[in-house]
Formats: C-alpha cells, structure tokens, sequence
C-alpha cells in the first residue's frame, strides 16, 4: 500500500501545486481537500469559517482527541522553478511548501482511516486557511475546532535538510513576528536650499542606524533578536527634498524580550525624530509568538520519528515565524522540522522540495498521532 499512497500524495501535491491560492481565497483548495477526504470516508466537521477543512477520525475505542494540522494557502510569488506542473496562476505560487504539508497530512488521514478500528480516540485534522497571513490559527480557535482537542501536532519543510531527516526539539523553535511601518513628517525644501526644510531623508538614514542598536547594544548576546528595515520610500525627483519619508520592516525575537524590544524601537525612532525635528507615526501590527514546543508531547514525536528510523536532530531555532504557535497557547503539542532536501528556502520563486519525503512526512504525522492516543497520561 505504501507504494500506491505514496504515488497517490505526489499527484495530490503535483495538483495542489499548479492551483495555489491566497490566504483567505483557498476555495477551491477547500473543495479538492474535502473530497480527497469523504473519498475516503472520512468526517467532515462543520465549520463557520469561508475556507479551510477540519474533519474527524473516530477510532473504535474511547480516548482523547489528538490533532494535526497543515496550512494550505499559497504566497503571491511568480514561479521560477520550471517544473511541469508548476503554477498555473498568474503570480501566486506554493513557495513555502504548504502544498507538500496538506498532502502529507492527507497522508497521515489515510493511513489513521485504514486502521481506524485500532485507535484509542480521536485524530482531528485541521488544514488551516491563511497562516501565511499570521492569523488564520486565531480563526480556527475562535471556531471551535480544538475546544476538545488535548494535543497538537505539525511539521514544516525544511530545504537544508536532507529527506531522512527530522529537526525535533522542545521549547522555541520559531520566533515571535511583529511588523512595523513608521512614516518620518518633515518638511519639503529644494535641494539647493536644505535649511529651508526638515530633511526626512536625513532621518530616516540614521534612524535605520540606529534601530540596529537595539540587537547590538540592548538585547544580550545569549538571547536572539533580529530588526530588519525592508522597505523605505522618499522622495520623488532629483532636486527636491520630500516632505516625509515611510520606513517598513520587521522584528523577530524570542519569548521575554519582545516587548523590551518594542519599547526600544519607540524610543529610538521617537528620538531620532525629534533630533531631526520631524513628526513620527509609528504603526506596529504584532504577528504570532515564539512558537514553544511542549516538551512531553516533543519527547513522544522524537520516539515515533526514531522507531521509524528517521534521522533526529536538535534543529537550530528559526527566526522565521509560524502561526502554529497560537495552538501551543492553548494546549500542548509539538512542531517539527522535515528534511526536504530543496535548492532554495522559502519564499523564493526557485522553492522546491524532494517527493521522497512526502510519504515519510505522512507515517511520521500517523504514527505521531497514534502514539500520542496510546501513551495519553504521559504527556
């Protein structure tokens, strides 16, 4: 059978991956996930929200109910990879892997439905919309789908790592997201003339400067924390100096720094403002937190991930954020890192990932699942 499902999960993902849409416009995504799973028989739950799928494997004996989850929204990237079945839309393009993720999941769902009869309660599936909009996890919570759920399980590819290989780890394992936009008011002058103006030119480049104080002088070197200014716009011809200028970016920290970090970013970009006589309106649009991993339930998926002999690893926290982590804010789980054995990392136009590691990422999320039914009181 592995054969077979295995050939089954690449043609799903080959799909998924020439259709991926939005966050938030996942439909057809939704439809094609929904009948992969009634085709097997599996529950489909209700729910409130546009997009997205939840269903219910119900195993022939009482226990608790242990979840998976995938996300499924795609990013608006134009594909650069030259596969044959790459993109088919303009512009958006599955290049975080989440397509690798949902059949994986749809993997482990089929795999929980042949031996359904044997489980010791109940495996929810979650293919959660938007997550790379950092707040589809909050939706799903506010709709109910883990009210019951005791415990929570996912992975994410990884393109540095080979297939065969598993980062797991408890504790953080991705940073806290905040994003921030701040636009310096100064005031327009011809070039010729700058002490007519309030130059926010002038501003914004020691306040980009600045700012990355705040790692190297404010935020000891045993913790983690990155400041990066990633876009500014000024100005709209050669001989005059603008009227203000718009800063963008974002911070990535861990656990108890960040709102130390926040502070600071206030107070700097306030003071270099008022130094330069400008106006700063700071907008600051927080993400998810650091995603920690509960260590029982990380001990219980490193057990399944040996017993299948995959290559465990203590994997290096990632400054990149997840939105999983508002799950382990409200109930325990693990989130994992799988070797995917790309050519580039997410988020580029290139992004690829090895098939082989499909089927594997789908026993690890079953057997994952399963051994968490089992051992429940341990965790």
């Amino acid at each position: 059978m592995s054969r077979e499902l295995e050939k089954r999960l690449i043609s799903i993902r080959r799909h998924l991956h020439q259709y991926p849409e939005l966050s938030n416009e996942e439909f057809e995504t939704t439809k094609s996930i929904q009948t992969w799973l009634e085709e097997e028989g599996i529950e489909i739950r209700h729910t409130g929200l546009k997009t997205g799928v939840f269903a219910d494997i119900k195993g022939g004996r009482p226990g608790p109910t242990v979840a998976i989850r995938a996300d499924i929204d795609g990013l608006p990237i134009e594909e650069r990879t030259g596969l044959p079945f790459a993109s088919k839309v303009k512009g958006v393009m599955h290049a975080c892997g989440h397509d690798f993720h949902t059949a994986a999941v749809i993997g482990a769902a089929y795999l929980l439905k042949e031996y359904q009869s044997e489980l010791c309660g109940t495996v929810r599936l979650l293919f959660q919309p938007a997550e790379e909009l950092g707040g589809g996890a909050v939706h799903v919570i506010k709709d109910g789908q883990i009210d019951d759920v005791a415990a929570v399980i996912g992975l994410h590819n990884k393109p540095n790592l080979p297939v065969g290989t598993i980062g797991i780890k408890d504790g953080p394992l991705m940073a806290a997201v905040d994003r921030f936009h701040v636009v310096l008011q100064g005031k327009g002058s011809h070039a010729a003339i700058p002490q007519n103006g309030k130059d926010p030119i002038a501003a914004a480049a020691q306040l980009i400067t600045a700012l990355q104080t705040i790692v190297s002088r404010n935020v000891s070197p045993l913790e983690s924390a990155v400041v990066s200014v990633t876009r500014i716009t000024g100005g709209n011809t050669w001989n005059v100096i603008p009227g203000d200028v718009i800063l963008e970016g974002t911070i990535r920290t861990f656990s108890r720094i960040r709102e130390e970090v926040k502070e600071k970013f206030y107070s700097i970009v306030n003071h270099i403002a008022a130094a330069f006589s400008q106006e700063a309106e700071i907008g600051w649009f927080p993400g998810p937190p650091a995603l920690l991993n509960h260590p029982a339930v990380t001990e219980m998926a490193r057990l399944s991930a040996r017993q299948q002999s995959l290559h465990v690893i203590n994997p290096e926290p990632s400054m990149g954020g997840e939105d999983f982590a508002y799950y382990l804010q409200h109930i325990p789980g693990t989130f994992a890192f799988f070797g995917t054995n790309g050519n580039e990392d997410w988020h580029h136009p290139a992004f690829t990932v090895d098939e082989k590691a499909i089927i594997k990422a789908a026993h690890f999320l079953y057997e994952s699942a399963k051994d968490l039914l089992y051992n429940h009181g341990k965790w």
